[in-house]
């Protein structure tokens, strides 16, 4: 059983998003907006290439904590999106406890790009054992 403590650091090098992992994630999820697969729907309005849906990169810091703790023991997770993740862009998912209070691991999680863009700032509460 994992134990947690204050300072305990956790990463996960996210896969590179590629056009196919959008395809797949749009059937998955269902969301088939076109940002996300048609890159000419994308210059239409604008845009200069289709990116990764923010739920994706949610699911990515996700597993970050399910790959630590058994999903039984997350009691909360929360995110807010704060910016895109570009296609074929590699994700890097980060998280750090920073508290641990009657039992429960409070965590400060994060979603960066290698140039150092957080997409994604987020919160986790983790029984602690």
């Amino acid at each position: 059983m994992t134990t947690l403590n204050t300072g305990d650091t956790l990463t996960l090098d996210a896969p590179k998003i590629t056009r196919t992992a959008l395809a797949l994630y749009a059937g998955a999820s269902g969301d088939h907006n076109p940002v996300h697969i048609d890159s000419d729907a994308c210059e239409a309005v604008g845009i200069p290439d289709v990116f990764a849906h923010g739920m994706l990169s949610m699911a990515y810091l996700g597993r970050l904590l399910t790959d630590w703790v058994p999903q039984g023991r997350i009691r909360s997770y929360t995110v807010r999106f704060s910016a895109i993740s570009p296609v074929n862009a590699t994700p890097v998912c980060e998280g750090v406890v920073t508290t641990v209070e009657d039992g429960i691991a409070h965590l400060d999680l994060k979603v960066s790009l290698p140039d150092g863009t957080v997409t994604l700032r987020g919160s986790a509460a983790v029984s602690a054992h």
